[in-house]
């Protein structure tokens, strides 16, 4: 497969135009500082359908013949593909038929349903609705969209690249998360085409979730290997197996692959919520995830793709519950007590003279391993960062008491 040429980048970008929004590109002061170069954020999060994968949708549904539209769209997705392909198929006219695990988050389904398309729920998880859209495909001849491996795909999804280069020609290195690998294989070819053509270069990194990280060993074995994968926040892209055509590309283009823990991403989650004032999704995050983690290294502006902001409220309050806990800015502790009066009430004396304000409370007599004249005190703390951490535990044990943290 030949990989996509600038031309082609600039001629899907004329045809998106009408079709999705020139996304912002905010400076972050706090990251810069972090960084110690300017730090940009792409705000794909305010893309229609807030991500990304309406680029590519949209031109992949551009490039079909009449006769094709005419069968209609199929794809599978478990949120941003199902909206990008919806909403795609919306502004042509061609019919579109979704299928969705059973689990999808409720804002995810009632936008996809909100964008014309038919929708079918079935299955546990997203390998049901995609067995199932390949059998509907062969069945009625529906036109099944991938949501990254295809070349239109990448095309579609690299004229973000442009974007970035039209907004910050002096841009030096860009993070994109990793699924796939659709977006950072249309970005990178992009974007280095651009620079190119101008007799620049540009440093690609992209960040995968360490508990879905199939691209390093990919990589380094030279072809597409699955890997077995462990739940993760960032499900926008928990891909156990790279797209072959992205592969192809990314194995050339890409300058760096690096992964983040779930705590990395929520902390980042976090840190754009109250620094920058921006709702992001896990799969979007994951390069802001790389800054505070100390793995990008950069010589010059750096721009960090945030690819979606579709996150469930839900996931949101536990996510920003577990950037807090990550960010030593909240703890739960677990505390036994001797069962007599006072003792609540000596805790709770000791947290407010190390500044440590209680947000929960949980005093019980009934649990495992408890002595008859013991009792448990459960309680959740907000706290200032690790060493304020350290001397909230440290008064309580120099007061007698045994506290043990408990994991969010």
């Amino acid at each position: 497969m030949s990989r996509p040429t600038l031309a082609e980048f600039e001629q899907a970008a004329l045809i998106l135009r009408p079709l999705i929004t020139h996304t912002p590109l905010e400076g972050s002061e706090y990251l810069s500082e972090l960084l110690g170069v300017p730090v940009r954020l792409k705000l794909e999060n305010l893309q229609r359908t807030g991500s990304f994968k309406i680029r590519g949708a949209a031109y992949r549904l551009s490039r079909l013949t009449e006769q094709e539209r005419s069968r209609g769209v199929v794809a599978a997705s478990a949120g941003n593909h199902a909206q990008g392909v919806a909403r795609a198929a919306q502004r042509l006219g061609i019919p579109a038929t979704i299928f969705m695990p059973l689990g999808v988050p409720l804002p995810k389904l009632l936008a996809t349903r909100g964008y014309g398309a038919e929708v079918v729920l079935e299955g546990a998880t997203v390998e049901t609705p995609l067995r199932l859209a390949a059998e509907f495909a062969e069945r009625t001849g529906a036109v099944l969209i991938h949501p990254y491996d295809h070349r239109d795909i990448v095309i579609g999804q690299g004229t973000l690249g442009l974007e970035l280069w039209d907004d910050l020609p002096e841009v030096e290195t860009v993070l994109v998360g990793i699924g796939g690998g659709g977006l950072i294989a249309g970005v990178a070819s992009a974007i280095k085409a651009r620079a190119a053509a101008e007799g620049r270069t540009v440093r690609v990194i992209g960040v995968q979730a360490e508990n879905s990280a199939a691209y390093p060993v990919s990589l380094e074995a030279g072809r597409p290997i699955e890997v077995a994968t462990s739940p993760t926040i960032a499900d926008g892209i928990a891909v156990a197996r790279p797209g072959d055509v992205p592969f192809e590309i990314i194995k050339d283009v890409v300058d760096e692959v690096v992964t983040v823990t779930d705590d990395d991403i929520a902390r980042a989650i976090l840190v754009l919520l109250e620094r920058a004032k921006l709702v992001v999704e896990p799969a979007g995050a994951v390069g802001v995830a790389a800054i505070l983690t100390g793995q990008v290294r950069a010589t010059g502006p750096t721009v960090s793709i945030l690819s979606g902001g579709n996150i469930d409220p839900l996931l949101l309050q536990r996510v920003v519950s577990h950037g807090l806990a990550a960010s030593a800015r909240y703890m739960s502790l677990h505390i036994p007590l001797p069962d007599r009066p006072g003792q609540l009430a000596r805790v709770s004396e000791l947290l407010a003279q190390v500044g440590a304000n209680v947000i929960e409370v949980m005093h019980t007599r009934h649990g495992q391993g408890l002595q008859i004249s013991e009792v448990i005190l459960q309680l959740s703390v907000e706290i200032r960062g690790e060493e304020h951490r350290l001397q909230v535990i440290a008064a309580l044990e120099d007061a007698g008491f045994e506290p043990s943290v408990v994991q969010d």
